[in-house]
């Protein structure tokens, strides 16, 4: 019960890793609202969770709806200890196929998207005086390039150049931002990049998320609970002291 009397609020948590997440800090005792644009399915996975969890529509690329969002998560939780910006898009095409479209919409959602969350958490924390914890998900891809996945490689870059910024500016006010950075996920997320890559790569359906998988040190493929331990350590009062870092859980894929 480590986050027993915490709120939280989570991006994108209507299914995968966000829903996960959602899972392991009730469990921990927290209350946890799960935002995400698909209302429908947000309600329902709330109401599975049971009383501890509230979901809300949330449009992260709509400033509007980021604001009455939080909002509607802060009246009905009385207030906002942690922020998880989970939400996110994903997209491959060799250099020369990429549109303007594309790259709008993926930096919409990972990179504003995760800043004016932060933006909206932060001022409320900021007014509360008692601190919090705002956690962003990185990954993998925002430390390197990839040959097919450009937009995506910066976006994350960008999240984690957020990360460290925002992390300085607000420790000022007993908040701490930081990063979490999985390597290849298993799950629906993963079965959409092994259809784009075979594709690209004229491979079979599968083939690329088995040759992937078997490049990790770990073994296999990581899988959404490998990452709740890091998500629950890092909205604890044991991780007071980490500021501005991006932590690497991706099964020994990248080594920091």
């Amino acid at each position: 019960m480590r986050l027993a009397g915490k709120t939280a609020l989570i991006t994108g948590a209507a299914r995968g890793i966000g829903l996960e997440f959602a899972r392991a800090y009730i469990a921990e005792g927290a209350t946890v609202t799960l935002a995400d644009v698909n209302a429908a399915a947000a309600e329902a996975a709330a109401a599975k969770l049971g009383p501890q969890a509230h979901a809300v529509q949330m449009d992260v690329t709509d400033q509007a709806s980021i604001e009455a969002g939080f909002a509607t998560a802060i009246a009905r939780m009385g207030k906002l200890n942690i922020l998880v910006n989970n939400a996110a898009l994903f997209t491959a095409q060799p250099i020369a196929d990429i549109t303007r479209t594309d790259y709008d919409r993926i930096f919409s959602v990972n990179v504003a998207g995760t800043l004016f969350c932060m933006q909206a958490a932060a001022r409320h924390m900021i007014d509360r005086g008692e601190g919090g914890k705002i956690i962003n998900m990185a990954s993998q891809a925002g430390r390197r390039g990839e040959s097919l996945v450009a937009v995506y490689c910066a976006s994350k870059a960008a999240v984690i150049s957020l990360t460290q910024s925002a992390g300085l500016n607000l420790i000022a006010h007993g908040i701490n931002v930081n990063a979490i950075a999985p390597g290849v996920v298993d799950g629906e997320h993963w079965d959409h990049v092994d259809s784009l890559f075979a594709r690209f790569e004229g491979k079979p359906p599968g083939q690329k998320k088995r040759e992937v998988g078997a490049t990790v040190p770990f073994g296999r493929m990581g899988t959404a609970q490998d990452l709740t331990g890091m998500a629950i350590f890092l909205a604890t009062p044991e991780a007071d002291y980490i500021v501005a870092q991006c932590f690497g859980v991706d099964g020994g894929n990248w080594m920091a």
